[in-house]
């Protein structure tokens, strides 16, 4: 009998995932997958929301700062609500991964549907993508590039989106000048790769800031909050 019990306690641990946890609580909302309840920074599963400097096309052909206002719309979409999170592992920078729920409300698919995020999982949350599209929601009104095309962007990458775009799209999304600029005054942050690919941020007033030059390197980017910057896996410089 003890023998049995052993190896029924030895299976049951095996097979419970490896920091899987349950959190409640009023979240402080980082980006637009990312958030943080008790100091626990959590990422939403399943899901790919713009980054915070990125920059899509609206129904006019206009650029808007995207990533910001899917930031946003989930902040509002919260209001201050409380969240239940359910956490399993953790990605490689350290966050948790875990689906999210707002008074019984799945928020990974809310942001979704809503059309604020993309499906990194084809099982669980690709109809839920495939309504924002039809509805033209969200980022689907116009045109945008997937976010996890975003951070790699180069002349190839597609552009996704409505059914009619501009016919310079394109050349738009992915312009050297659009690094250039914050995406909004809040986001001054500057993240920029060094030697070996290390990834370092640079604070307004830090030595040197003024002297960056934010179209030199693909994979350089803004960052609106130390936090955010921190959650992507970024360190601070020393000066």
């Amino acid at each position: 009998m003890k023998r049995r019990a052993m190896i029924t306690a030895l299976l049951a641990i095996i097979t419970t995932p490896a920091c899987a946890a349950k959190l409640s609580g009023p979240p402080r909302i980082v980006d637009g997958n990312t958030i943080e309840i008790e100091q626990t920074k959590i990422r939403l599963s399943g899901i790919e929301a713009p980054e915070t400097d990125q920059i899509c096309l609206d129904a006019h052909g206009q650029k808007w700062a995207c990533g910001i206002a899917a930031r946003d719309e989930l902040i509002r979409h919260s209001n201050g609500r409380t969240w239940d999170c359910h956490t399993t592992g953790v990605d490689k920078y350290g966050r948790s991964l875990g689906s999210c729920f707002i008074a019984g409300e799945d928020v990974n698919a809310w942001m979704i549907s809503s059309g604020w995020a993309l499906s990194s999982d084809p099982h669980t949350y690709i109809i839920y993508e495939v309504v924002a599209s039809n509805a033209y929601a969200g980022l689907w009104s116009g045109a945008f590039i997937a976010p996890w095309d975003w951070r790699r962007r180069n002349k190839g990458t597609i552009v996704v989106g409505a059914s009619s775009i501009p016919i310079d799209t394109q050349e738009l999304l992915l312009g050297s000048a659009l690094l250039s600029d914050p995406p909004s005054p809040e986001c001054l942050i500057k993240g920029t790769l060094g030697r070996g690919g290390e990834r370092i941020y640079h604070m307004p007033g830090q030595l040197g800031y003024g002297q960056i030059d934010m179209t030199k390197k693909l994979g350089d980017r803004w960052f609106c909050s130390e936090a955010e910057a921190e959650a992507n896996g970024w360190r601070k410089a020393a000066r």
